[in-house]
């Protein structure tokens, strides 16, 4: 296992081009979507929503916002990751009523759990730089994806290069409490990327790992 890991660290890179013609399997792409679902996020709150863009016609205009990368329109799988732009009641109420559905125990057992919630993201300081929290959690969902995609032969590109409020508008997300993060694209390479030949460059580990 260690070496499989290895293996797929060192594979993984970020897509320049891909190969338009092969698609992730449904059965690969349930795996993915499940490596999303299943990441962890402060509280457990998951403040994020997922949007998989496979209308061509929306790959089109987001491309145009997204300094013209070739990416979102060429790969199988587009992920746009949204978050919430600030928390309310209602949110944490739901989530602790999944954990009471999930896990048998009575809601009211969970009312510590719940005022906590409520007194740090929606009443306390945090709530004022909520949607900051937010892409922070999201960026660990990010982290997740991509891991699960090299350690199935299956490529990714992070995208940051875009504009989040013409996305925004582009998905309609405006008045949905939702805003866009960054965005991933998932496929396979194209046989002609030379990227993929490139050397990765990274520090050394003593330069970027210190142990105490």
């Amino acid at each position: 296992m260690n070496s499989q890991i290895m293996e797929a660290l060192q594979w993984r890179y970020a897509v320049k081009q891909f190969d338009t013609q092969k698609k992730v399997s449904e059965a690969d792409w349930k795996v993915l979507a499940e490596s999303l679902r299943l990441a962890p996020s402060s509280y457990g709150l998951q403040p994020w929503k997922f949007i998989v863009v496979q209308n061509p016609s929306l790959r089109a205009e987001l491309r145009k916002n997204s300094w013209n990368q070739s990416q979102v329109t060429d790969c199988s799988h587009y992920v746009v990751l949204t978050t919430r732009t600030k928390m309310s009641e209602q949110d944490v109420q739901k989530y602790i009523a999944k954990i009471s559905q999930v896990r048998g125990v009575p809601q009211e057992s969970l009312k510590g759990y719940h005022d906590m919630m409520i007194g740090d993201v929606v009443k306390g300081p945090r709530s004022e730089i909520i949607q900051w929290w937010a892409q922070r959690q999201a960026y660990i969902a990010f982290g997740f994806l991509m891991e699960t995609a090299a350690l199935m032969k299956i490529d990714t590109c992070p995208i940051e290069g875009l504009e989040p409020k013409a996305y925004d508008q582009i998905l309609k997300l405006e008045g949905t409490g939702y805003a866009t993060v960054a965005a991933c694209a998932v496929g396979y390479r194209h046989r002609d990327d030379k990227n993929a030949q490139a050397k990765k460059v990274r520090f050394d580990a003593q330069d970027v790992i210190e142990i105490r």
